[in-house]
């Protein structure tokens, strides 16, 4: 259970299987690079299992164990100029993300959204998408280490004059759960992402939202 809430007024929200349902063009650029290079393609469903990490690691569990790391450093320039240019075909918010950020806001909460993308594709789809309600989107850049360690996260309450105490993690992977726990936030571990249920029981998550709407009951009660 989430404890003393009420101190609580600020929400940590990762981007992709969390506010973003970014899976098609992430796909479509992974297989873009697997097929310049000549590897297999692979479905979405294939994918969804080795986001959430980086690029490098999907990139690692996609292509065939063979493959030299010098290969995949070249293929990672690859993906991001093909995502950079696409990451806007089929990207949409989750339905009830931007209601629920909203009435967040009405309710004074701050809000802040951190990632594992670069840090201008973080900005880049923030802008497209949450600028009414969300003005901190915090990426990878060289500066700050990226998931699990927690540097995201407190670059992210720097910047809306927050503290860990007042914060509340929201994420869909086991990478959010020890994110959350390296920053000693409490994480509300969503399941319309790129984890289901069991997965993420596996690594200790205990607080589940079927629903943005439960979020908002989450924070309540």
């Amino acid at each position: 259970m989430i404890t003393d809430m009420i101190k609580r007024n600020t929400i940590i929200y990762d981007m992709d299987g969390t506010t973003l349902n970014t899976l098609d063009d992430l796909t479509a650029s992974m297989n873009h690079v697997m097929g310049k290079y000549g590897f297999p393609l692979h479905s979405a469903e294939e994918y969804r299992r080795v986001f959430g990490s980086g690029i490098r690691y999907a990139l690692e569990q996609s292509v065939p164990r063979t493959t030299p790391p010098d290969t995949i450093d070249e293929m990672i320039p690859a993906f991001k100029e093909h995502y950079n240019v696409h990451c806007l075909d089929k990207t949409r918010p989750y339905d009830g993300i931007i209601p629920l950020m909203k009435q967040l806001q009405s309710l004074g909460f701050k809000q802040a959204i951190v990632s594992n993308k670069i840090d201008s594709a973080v900005k880049e789809l923030n802008e497209k998408f949450f600028s009414e309600v969300i003005n901190v989107a915090i990426g990878e850049r060289p500066e700050i280490r990226r998931k699990p360690a927690p540097d995201t996260v407190f670059e992210a309450l720097r910047e809306l004059g927050s503290l860990p105490g007042e914060a509340v993690y929201i994420g869909d992977s086991e990478v959010d759960l020890a994110t959350a726990r390296n920053a000693g936030l409490p994480c509300i571990s969503v399941l319309w992402g790129f984890r289901d249920r069991d997965c993420l029981m596996e690594t200790g998550a205990d607080i589940f939202a079927a629903s943005p709407e439960d979020i908002l009951s989450l924070l309540r009660h």
